[in-house]
């Protein structure tokens, strides 16, 4: 019996082979990643975890995401709480939910409105759903590669999807401008929106921001096409910019759909967009039961207030400067031949020539064992949370880390 198999994560696995199918699933599968990573955590604070096994990780994950101030930020939890002893799930929403409409729409340039529920893909689809209702057409562009959320129309696996779940999506190639405009060419007469990423992010690559000359054209297409510019903030969103990850470039969309961090961890989502589609706004039918809730609407607007009140956005960027360029040096100094990409606060870590995966997950696991949580092939993410500090220790275990990968 393997020192894993006797864990409490291990013990975990099996009873969950048992009661779930393949016993687990999604992007937080763990055995998606190199052996050693753990399954199971027991808690979380700050930018830190602790697997049930009492494993301490310094984490650049954040929960995949949605941990922008960092794990059970004290004034978010006071509001959730304060909420939660009014009422969460009711007969109709609180009045969280006009609050957290006036503070979007405030925060948010582009933004005349907004509508919530819990998930990225619920977002994502919702914006569809408006562009079509508010043009009367059907064709949306898409970027190849490109990923969001998890239901036929978008899941990156083709398991139980139909052709007809994707008939009309026309696929362009991110930041080609040519490549664009023949998509849109081919929608001609029948384009309802262009969905675009925040930046490109596509798994296991190099990350891309978007260019200029590629933002404008997709403004300028959509509008000659009186169709919708939609920009999936999901992941980005609230990180590079309050106004949208789009405001750098100086480009903005019709709609935009965010979720992970807007809440800090608690489960929510929101649909942000301008005048010229309320009205396809208002005549969709989209619901659940919980994308009302008080609670996480009271941690929504904690959050947004506390991201602009510390600057969250100029720290995130200034620890992701640090922590990029510690890495570039001590990949220099190893003669490593790692690769950063993405914007800082949101980086990529790459080995070039690396198909295998080899450095990349040989990498991460010495890091892992010295306390890091990185990922060997997914987009990493900075908090609030992270201090000098943090990334300080982080980089002391990476340059270990890098030795190792030195010596295969």
């Amino acid at each position: 019996m393997d020192q894993h198999s006797k864990s409490i994560d291990g013990a975990l696995r099996a009873r969950a082979k048992r009661v779930i199918p393949g016993g687990m699933w999604g992007h937080q599968n763990a055995p998606r990643l190199p052996a050693g990573y753990p399954q199971y955590f027991s808690r979380a604070r700050g930018c830190r975890t602790w697997d049930v096994d009492g494993r301490e990780y310094i984490d650049f994950l954040c929960g995949w995401g949605p941990m922008i101030l960092g794990y059970g930020d004290a004034d978010v939890e006071a509001a959730a709480d304060r909420q939660r002893a009014l009422g969460d799930a009711m007969n109709g929403p609180s009045e969280r939910l006009v609050e957290l409409a006036e503070l979007m729409v405030e925060t948010v340039p582009h933004a005349d409105w907004a509508m919530f529920s819990k998930n990225g893909t619920d977002a994502t689809t919702a914006c569809l759903t408006i562009a079509r209702a508010g043009t009367g057409r059907r064709k949306i562009l898409v970027a190849r590669g490109a990923y969001h959320g998890a239901i036929p129309w978008c899941s990156p696996s083709v398991a139980g999807v139909t052709e007809e779940d994707r008939a009309h999506l026309v696929h362009y190639d991110y930041n080609n401008v040519e490549s664009l405009e023949a998509a849109a060419e081919l929608c001609r007469g029948d384009l309802a929106a262009i969905l675009v990423s925040a930046f490109k992010h596509d798994l296991g690559k190099p990350h891309e921001l978007p260019t200029v000359a590629f933002a404008r054209k997709a403004r300028a297409l959509a509008d000659s096409a009186d169709a919708a510019l939609i920009v999936d903030d999901v992941r980005a969103g609230f990180r590079l910019d309050m106004g949208g990850s789009w405001e750098p470039v100086g480009v903005r969309p019709d709609m935009a759909a965010w979720s992970k961090a807007i809440a800090n961890g608690h489960a929510l989502a929101a649909v942000t967009g301008n005048d010229r589609f309320r009205e396809g706004a208002t005549r969709i039918f989209t619901t659940g039961s919980f994308w009302t809730a008080g609670v996480s609407m009271a941690a929504a607007i904690a959050t947004i207030r506390k991201l602009r009140a510390v600057d969250a956005v100029e720290h995130m960027r200034a620890m992701g400067q640090r922590f990029r360029d510690g890495l570039d040096a001590q990949a220099k100094k190893h003669g490593v031949p790692l690769r950063q990409s993405g914007p800082v606060q949101m980086p990529v870590l790459l080995f070039e020539n690396d198909v295998d995966r080899k450095l990349g997950d040989t990498f991460c696991l010495e890091a892992l064992a010295r306390g890091v949580y990185l990922h060997p092939a997914h987009t990493l993410f900075l908090s609030a949370a992270h201090q000098e500090a943090d990334i300080d220790k982080a980089l002391a275990a990476t340059d270990e880390a890098l030795a190792a990968v030195a010596r295969l």
